[in-house]
């Protein structure tokens, strides 16, 4: 299973239960306290989801590995690049 179809799946799931909560379509007779919690669930878990992000991004960039070889590397390919172009007879 594709991690998409995972998060379908999942989001599916929980606005079913959502829904079933929210505008009582089984009949449940669940007291007004559910539905009042059940009712802005959607936005907390928006909320929430934004939060989860914001702090995974931060985390990652706060603990980004500087690549020391693979910057001289790309240092070292741009030198013989611009000396193959003086070569040809580009001037910079």
């Amino acid at each position: 299973m594709t991690k998409l179809l995972e998060w379908l799946f999942g989001v599916s799931l929980v606005g079913s239960v959502w829904a079933l909560v929210s505008f009582d379509l089984l009949d449940l007779s669940l007291p007004q306290t559910y539905k009042d919690v059940a009712w802005p669930m959607p936005l907390y878990l928006l909320v929430s989801f934004g939060c989860y992000s914001l702090a995974t991004v931060g985390y990652r960039v706060a603990t980004f590995n500087d690549c020391d070889e693979a910057a001289k590397e790309l240092q070292e390919q741009i030198k013989e690049a611009k000396e193959d172009l003086k070569r040809k007879g580009l001037k910079m």
